[in-house]
Parts: structure tokens; sequence; C-alpha cells
């Protein structure tokens, strides 16, 4: 059975933490909340059906909901142009598979926006197997997008490794049975109980080698 690593994306492989952060505080405010980017940052990682209740009193489900999402992903798409893949993104990928590494894609976001993040970091090509929000009940920190991509992997959890940038992340995979790693690119605090730390994707790399 060969290895699995689990790729998140943002804040992992393209530099998108602060604009996610930006595009919901413009969200919230469109709808008459009020959290601020300091409240909201720090919750960036999480899905739209963990990161709104956390912040308001509205849950999946309530009217209220979708409005919040769509504004968000309207705010998002004026962010795009801006954003910017991390150095050594296509190396990373190309050395995981070569030495051996089945790579799945685990991602909060919706499938639309994956598609569009992993062509901007130009590894779309590299990476056919996707999880998304779409295809679980419950985002990050929950377990479920990990789960179903050890599925899809046909992964024993023991022999994956996450690798991402938030302390979610790093809650999901240990509630998966998996370890993670975390690479420090999007600014993220409160990593310690991470696996392992790495500062660049050049690091993970020569990781991915020896390991």
């Amino acid at each position: 059975m060969p290895r699995t690593l689990i790729l998140d994306i943002d804040g992992t492989l393209v530099d998108s933490n602060d604009a996610h952060a930006r595009a919901w505080v413009q969200a919230f405010g469109e709808q008459g909340f009020t959290p601020d980017f300091s409240q909201v940052r720090p919750l960036v990682g999480m899905g739209s059906d963990q990161l709104v209740p956390q912040l308001t009193d509205v849950q999946p489900g309530d009217t209220r909901f979708q409005p919040l999402s769509d504004g968000w992903q309207r705010a998002f798409e004026q962010e795009f142009p801006q954003l910017r893949a991390f150095d050594g993104t296509r190396e990373l990928v190309q050395t995981a598979t070569s030495c051996g590494w089945k790579v799945v894609v685990a991602t909060s976001g919706e499938s639309e926006m994956a598609d569009r993040l992993l062509t901007l970091a130009n590894v779309a090509d590299l990476l056919p197997d996707r999880v998304s929000s779409q295809d679980v009940k419950a985002s990050k920190p929950q377990p479920d997008l990990l789960e179903v991509a050890l599925k899809k992997a046909g992964a024993d959890p023991a022999e994956a490794w996450m690798l991402g940038d938030t302390r979610y992340d790093v809650e999901a995979a240990h509630k998966a049975g998996m370890k993670c790693a975390v690479v420090l690119l999007g600014k993220n605090s409160g990593l310690k109980d991470a696996d392992a730390t790495f500062a660049d994707l050049l690091a993970v790399r020569d990781w991915l080698q020896r390991a």
C-alpha cells in the first residue's frame, strides 16, 4: 500500500488566507454583522459551515446563511487576481508522486474554487484526486474531509500524512488517525501540536524524498 499525502490548498499551496479573511469581513458587513479582520483571520482554514457560526448566530440551513456565503464568494472573486502560489508547489507534488506517494487534495472550499486555485498553482494536472466541502457534511476541523480522502486513496491512516497550515488541519488529521505536517507560509500560529513543521515547500519536498 503506497504512503498517502493529503494536501490542503489555501495557505499551503496558495497564499490566500488573508484574502479569505478580507472577503468574509466584507460579506459579514453586507449582511449587517460586525466581525473585523482580527476576529475572522484566526478562523480561516475552517469551512463556512464552521466559520460562520463561530462569529454569528447563523447556522447552516438558516435563511441568512446562503447570503453570507454568496457575499463571501463575490468578495473573494475580487481578491482572486492578486493571489499567488507559493514557490515550489509544482516541485513538491512532482516529488511526492515520483517517490511513490499517493496524493489527494482535501479542501474546506468548494470544488470549483479548488479547481481554479490548483490551476493557479500549476498543479491541477498533477492532482486529479480531490475532496471538497461538497463531498462531506462538515468541514475542518471535523475529520470528514480527510476520512473521505483516505477512502478515495485506499489508504491506511497510519501510513498517511496531512500537509496543511492551520491548527484545524492538525485537529482534523489527528481525529482521522493521521499525522499532520504544517508549512509556515500561511502566517498562522498555535501549531505546536503538529507532527512536523516546515518553513517552506522546498523543505517539505526534501522531507518527502527522505521519508
